[in-house]
C-alpha cells in the first residue's frame, strides 16, 4: 500500500507538469546526498572527520549531504574514496 508521501507525489505529478518534469532530477540530487551521508554514518565518522580525509571543509560536506546539486563528479569521487568506497555510474533506460 502506498504511503501518504507516495500518494502526494503521484497526485502532484498528474496535476503539475513542471513538478513532474523536475521531480526525477531533483530526486536524484537528493539521493546522492543521502547515500553519502549514510556511508559516512556507517563508517562512524563525523562530517569534520570526512572533510579532513577528503581534503575539504565540514561546510562543503554538509552542503554535499544536504543540497547535492551541481556537484562535480570529481568531488563525489574524492569523498567516496575518503569513505573507502568507489564511485560507480550507471546509465539506465529513461
Amino acid at each position: 500500500m502506498k504511503n501518504d508521501l507516495d500518494k502526494y507525489i503521484g497526485r502532484r505529478k498528474r496535476t503539475d507538469k513542471k513538478f513532474a518534469e523536475n521531480f526525477e532530477s531533483g530526486y536524484q540530487e537528493f539521493k546522492v546526498g543521502v547515500l553519502l551521508r549514510q556511508a559516512r554514518e556507517q563508517a562512524g565518522i563525523t562530517q569534520e572527520d570526512l572533510a579532513h580525509r577528503a581534503k575539504s571543509r565540514k561546510s562543503a560536506i554538509s552542503r554535499l549531504e544536504n543540497h547535492a546539486e551541481d556537484v562535480r563528479l570529481s568531488t563525489i569521487k574524492r569523498v567516496a574514496r575518503a569513505l573507502g568506497k568507489n564511485l560507480v555510474i550507471q546509465l539506465v533506460e529513461a
